[in-house]
């Protein structure tokens, strides 16, 4: 009988991350769901049957502590992260870009380097970075989201050259404009209006279950099909810079 396979999503409480781990679930992973708030990963675990692990992805002894806990690991994916703020490059608050380089770059460098050795033994592993379309182009008001999202694209590219011969593939997806639980409310500091303007007069936001259903695609190839990069936009988003908006 063949072993079911594990996958880990951190970043699993809300939005992306727990559409993610319902729409893995539904395709047979056992599924580790990893987020500081403990609560609703136990909720969400119980309603899908799957493993709950409490973690700060930025914490690098947590990480290992899990990673000698959680056994087999077949797919990881890295989708711990998020956006802090929309000032300009001179008057961004340090703090703020630091918080989002942690999230965003060292936490995919903490689990994914705790996670490959047990990626690499199943014999067909899989890393998944969950990047964004930021981190191909710059926007006003982006700077320190730009940044750290070009540092996570850099991580899976070199990733993927370092690994080229181990039974390991590296998978980045890029999102562009998608209304997720929460992700534009903590980006303006919960300033609901805000958060609302940025898809006001957008027919069809992408939603949190298209990019996990872009994710149940990319991981579920077979094993010598590697998807590098899929950036995956709404209709009405045709740049960074460009979306239709009906008014």
């Amino acid at each position: 009988m063949t072993e079911q396979k594990v996958a880990v999503v951190t970043g699993a409480s809300s939005g992306i991350g727990a559409a993610t781990a319902r729409r893995l679930a539904a395709d047979g992973f056992d599924v580790v769901l990893t987020a500081r708030r403990t609560d609703r990963i136990e909720r969400l675990a119980k309603e899908i049957g799957g493993r709950a692990y409490t973690l700060d992805v930025t914490d690098r002894a947590a990480v290992d502590a899990f990673a000698a806990e959680v056994g087999r690991v077949d797919v990881l994916v890295n989708n711990a992260g998020g956006a802090i703020g929309a000032e300009s490059v001179e008057s961004g608050d340090p703090a703020d870009w630091r918080l989002m380089y942690e999230v965003n770059v060292i936490g995919v460098l903490n689990v994914t380097q705790a996670l490959l050795p047990a990626l690499r033994a199943t014999g067909d592993g899989t890393v998944l970075v969950m990047s964004s379309t930021a981190a191909m182009a710059a926007y006003e008001g982006g700077g320190g989201y730009v940044a750290a999202k070009h540092a996570a694209h850099t991580i899976a590219a070199t990733l993927r050259l370092e690994l080229c011969g181990d039974p390991i593939r590296v998978i980045e997806i890029a999102p562009g404009m998608v209304k997720s639980e929460g992700f534009a409310v903590t980006r303006f500091r919960g300033d609901e209006d805000k958060a609302a303007a940025v898809y006001a007069g957008v027919a069809e936001p992408l939603t949190s279950e298209d990019i996990a259903d872009t994710v149940s695609w990319a991981v579920t190839r077979p094993p010598h099909v590697n998807i590098d990069l899929l950036v995956v936009r709404p209709r009405a988003q045709a740049a960074n810079h460009k979306v239709h908006r009906e008014l």
